[in-house]
């Protein structure tokens, strides 16, 4: 059965032949391993060209930023996983990437479209990004729904990573309507959702790197790729020091059951 668009299929990303491996139209051994950084050939790998000194600099920063922030959820499943397993590093780290999702790491991703929803909310409108940023903050309190990349439940008076984040695309030049947007919506959700609402680090890396000239489309792969870093120290660390079992069993003691009884318990008579 023939399902999708038929047709002639392509790759621009590598090839290989006898002699020689080419990614995106260049050598790899002759031009790339040992010439170029892993945070440029990562660019080069999705967009196809090479990052700019200032683009490097601000996806370094968000790589950095991103790639560890302690017994997260998502580090808790990987580092139980390979206690269950610690024969399949794959399948830890498998485990950790899968618990980024919309609530954690992954929702720079929802950060990055919203921003880039209210930017073309902003010019259907006579580019009044101001009136565009409290009409979307105020349906956002009508519906009781968050404000993707604003607010943290740790770092309340300020999340450090964002702030430094910000700091580094003014210093380098790269803020731009992405960055001006977050920095709308954080001057006016406090006083529309009626309680702190700082910019977290969700926020400031989609902001930098869409203003740095990274695609939205490919948001999801910097957290991605930063967190598995995160998760090798973890991992590793877990095979050293095994803290898996710990984690599950304080998890079990702090858990109440208050379903219902068994029969045996149910025929229990206080005595």
């Amino acid at each position: 059965m023939r399902i999708g668009k038929q047709g002639n299929a392509y790759t621009a990303i590598a090839t290989s032949d006898a002699d020689s491996i080419t990614v995106r139209g260049e050598d790899l051994c002759r031009d790339l391993i040992g010439k170029i950084n892993f945070t440029d050939y990562f660019w080069l790998l999705v967009l196809g060209s090479r990052p700019t000194d200032i683009q490097r600099q601000m996806m370094d920063a968000c790589l950095v930023a991103i790639a560890e922030h302690g017994l997260v959820p998502s580090v808790q499943a990987a580092r139980m996983t390979l206690a269950a397993g610690p024969d399949a590093w794959q399948g830890a780290m498998a485990a950790g990437l899968l618990g980024m999702g919309s609530v954690v790491a992954g929702s720079s991703e929802s950060a990055g479209r919203y921003l880039a929803g209210l930017l073309a909310e902003a010019d259907a409108g006579n580019g009044d990004l101001e009136a565009a940023a409290i009409s979307s903050l105020q349906d956002l309190k009508a519906r009781r729904e968050k404000v993707p990349g604003l607010g943290h439940p740790q770092h309340s008076g300020g999340d450090p990573r964002a702030d430094r984040l910000l700091a580094i695309a003014d210093e380098l030049g790269v803020s731009g309507r992405y960055i001006g947007a977050l920095r709308t919506l954080a001057r006016h959700a406090p006083g529309i959702i009626e309680r702190p609402l700082p910019i977290n680090v969700s926020g400031a890396i989609p902001a930098c790197i869409l203003d740095a000239g990274w695609p939205l489309e490919a948001l999801k792969a910097v957290p991605l790729l930063a967190r598995a870093a995160g998760l090798s120290a973890h991992l590793y660390e877990e095979a050293q020091r095994p803290i898996g079992f710990i984690m599950s069993h304080k998890a079990d003691l702090a858990i109440s059951y208050d379903g219902a009884p068994s029969s045996a318990a149910a025929d229990k008579k206080p005595e």
